[in-house]
């Protein structure tokens, strides 16, 4: 990795998206420390005292309880893009946009900016209605002027996510979410430090923490890497004067197709009852579902396997069309040895995709577990546990793979030159 970036910087165009990337965290956490005007600081420490915002306030990046700008963060504009990928295949009109190539990815980007602000508006007249105890001068204006401000926050990060993917290096949005995990490490770190000192924990149950945390990131890196290769032979086709084809090469299909995005969706939608109950916490339902939907309690965890498996298998089928793999394969003289081109081959990738994905998605809501049932027994109360790691761990990795196929862009150019 640190061989890679010295690469990616002596190369000059490279350089200067990885300097633009990081001038944009630096926007991005400035802006997280822009407060929301006519709050009382006092009051928010009681208000956001529940373990049911802790886990939003480390998607934040810390913005969330210290009610900034960016106290939403980017979720709106994940859970937009979760309600676009369900349209994707329940809705006809979308599915048309999805296969019209370039131009339709832009009118679903654009519908899901659109989705995203609406959700974002409706969050933050809820959020301003939880908080009304700690305005200032609690009145129309002042609900007005703060769910307009924490709407413009989201749409901030939107813009700021699109302009790292343009310009910079990386998928903005996912970048976003890494920096903020990343900038609730040291409270992270300080709240182990404080156990040890005060006698909740010892030592070596931070050593184990610890040990389980390193066993978690090979663990990641093992299942991103991990991948299943099918052979193709392609025959040789005579064109014109020429001949073509008459090579073999293999079409790699991925354990973990989706990278991140199984966790953030899964996560983003066990939010929403948690915020919910957060709203009418004073009731006896939004106590019962703010425990029952608390980071860390069996049916919580029960869920959120469940939908990590789900989302694996639905993002796998919105990428990774069999079909469309054997219909090309079959037009350009290829095929399975062994099997027919057409139906025979697009059934035999889905079999494989199938089992293949099954034994990813097992495995990355294992990971995701872990960390939560180390906490539960060791008692650090922390939460930059495994789905923090996860997505961490993912969005390097990825980012990574786009430096060195930055590297490799601009050596091949080099080359023909």
């Amino acid at each position: 990795m640190l061989t890679t970036f010295v690469n990616a910087w002596k190369i000059a165009e490279v350089r200067k998206k990885i300097i633009f990337t990081l001038l944009m965290f630096v926007v991005f956490r400035f802006a997280a420390h822009i407060p929301v005007p006519g709050i009382s600081k006092e009051a928010l420490g009681e208000l956001f005292s529940n373990d049911i915002w802790t886990l939003v306030d480390t998607f934040s990046g810390g913005s969330l309880k210290t009610f900034t700008v960016c106290a939403m963060g980017i979720m709106p504009y994940i859970n937009a893009s979760i309600i676009m990928n369900l349209l994707t295949i329940a809705v006809p009109y979308f599915e048309n946009l999805a296969r019209e190539g370039q131009e339709g990815r832009k009118k679903m980007a654009q519908i899901t900016r659109y989705g995203a602000i609406g959700l974002a508006l409706v969050q933050a007249v809820g959020m301003t209605f939880y908080i009304r105890g700690a305005l200032e001068n609690p009145g129309i204006f002042s609900y007005v002027v703060v769910a307009i401000t924490m709407t413009a926050g989201t749409c901030f990060l939107m813009w700021l996510g699109e302009l790292i993917t343009e310009h910079g290096i990386g998928n903005g949005i996912s970048l976003i979410i890494f920096i903020g995990i990343l900038s609730s490490l040291p409270s992270g770190l300080s709240t182990i430090v404080t156990s040890v000192q005060g006698g909740q924990t010892n030592i070596i149950t931070v050593i184990l923490f610890a040990i389980i945390a390193v066993a978690i990131i090979a663990g990641v890196v093992f299942i991103q890497e991990a991948q299943r290769r099918i052979p193709v032979q392609y025959t040789k086709r005579m064109i014109g004067r020429r001949m073509y084809g008459g090579h073999s090469t293999h079409i790699p299909i991925k354990v973990n197709q989706t990278g991140v995005i199984p966790i953030i969706f899964a996560m983003s939608l066990l939010m929403l009852p948690s915020f919910i109950a957060g709203l009418f916490s004073d009731s006896s339902a939004g106590m019962f579902i703010a425990q029952l939907f608390s980071p860390g309690s069996w049916f919580y965890l029960f869920m959120y396997v469940l939908l990590i498996i789900f989302f694996t298998y639905f993002y796998t089928a919105v990428t990774f069309n069999c079909r469309d793999i054997a219909e090309n394969m079959q037009k350009n003289g290829g095929f399975i040895p062994g099997l027919r081109p057409g139906k025979p081959t697009s059934e035999y990738l889905d079999g494989v995709l199938t089992r293949i994905t099954l034994a990813g998605a097992v495995f990355l809501s294992a990971i995701a577990v872990l960390p939560f049932l180390a906490a539960k027994f060791s008692g650090l109360n922390i939460y930059f546990g495994g789905t923090s790691l996860l997505i961490v761990v993912g969005v390097a990795l990825d980012t990574m793979k786009q430096l060195d196929a930055q590297i490799m862009e601009r050596q091949y150019s080099g080359f023909m030159k």
